[in-house]
């Protein structure tokens, strides 16, 4: 029973390792998958929400506006790799992006933080007024592929 129970452990390490390394070789994204809204508000809608709701939204999309505007001269959407661009997926372009992703992310924690603390204290009406604003940036982006593709 023992030697049974070692050798699946053993299995199961092995299944795991291979797994993991095929997964830090796998091609990343530029843009962050997790750079999409889900849905657009009206103001309307807005307007019938709680402060804390729109809190939510507000920095859902600072989120994605910060995942997405430094990359719109490559790329304008989640998922497209540096392959997919032409740019040697070496290990230099790889550490560059990894550097990137964490200035992000570091970047992000930082600006989120600040604002769950002090956002709560600015007027509804300024919360809805920067959803609204954001949102048309980020469907501007749908503009701006137009305009690329000319």
């Amino acid at each position: 029973m023992n030697s049974k129970l070692f050798l699946l452990s053993i299995f199961f390490f092995l299944t795991t390792a291979a797994a993991s390394a095929q997964a830090k070789n796998a091609p990343r994204s530029i843009i962050s998958t997790t750079a999409l809204i889900r849905k657009y508000h009206d103001q309307k809608e807005l307007s019938g929400m709680q402060k804390g709701e729109l809190l939510e939204l507000y920095i859902e999309r600072i989120k994605v506006l910060v995942k997405t505007l430094p990359y719109i001269a490559l790329v304008t959407k989640p998922g497209v790799t540096m392959a997919d661009l032409g740019i040697p997926d070496d290990t230099d372009h790889k550490k560059i992006l990894d550097n990137q992703a964490v200035g992000t992310s570091t970047f992000l924690d930082t600006t989120v933080e600040f604002q769950r603390k002090m956002m709560p204290y600015s007027d509804k009406g300024n919360l809805i007024a920067a959803i609204l604003f954001y949102e048309n940036t980020l469907k501007s982006l749908h503009e701006f592929n137009e305009l690329n593709e000319m």
